[in-house]
């Protein structure tokens, strides 16, 4: 007998799925004030950052494609040279920000040390 994807039946597993990463929830973050260019997106990744090491290209590149495929963000093409591409925040994503503004604001309440914050991070 074959065994149910918990992915499929468990709504936090399949949530958890679709956030996985080291920087989607920080994509999606940084989007919901507009649209933004894949160079902002890395820029933005980047602040706070200190003591890290610089998201790769392929590494942004597989999460702006897993966010577009999950259906949370949507990738503009305006065919020019040199590549203008856009990344927005879709629907679905939109209503996905005050889910990360409640994670945003649960991490400000309690890891408020900065010793706490260091140790989340890593």
């Amino acid at each position: 007998m074959a065994r149910a994807n918990p992915a499929r039946t468990c709504p936090v597993t399949a949530f958890q799925k679709m956030i996985s990463g080291k920087y989607k929830l920080r994509i999606v973050w940084d989007l919901k004030d507009g649209p933004r260019r894949y160079g902002e997106i890395r820029s933005g990744l980047l602040r706070g950052m200190a003591g890290s090491a610089e998201i790769t290209p392929r590494v942004l590149s597989r999460e702006l494609k897993a966010l577009t495929q999950s259906g949370l963000i949507d990738r503009k093409d305006f065919g020019e040279v040199p590549p203008k591409v856009e990344y927005r925040l879709t629907r679905k994503g939109k209503s996905f920000v005050p889910v990360v503004a409640a994670i945003r604001d649960w991490g400000e309440r309690n890891l408020s040390d900065t010793a706490a914050l260091a140790e989340a991070a890593e």
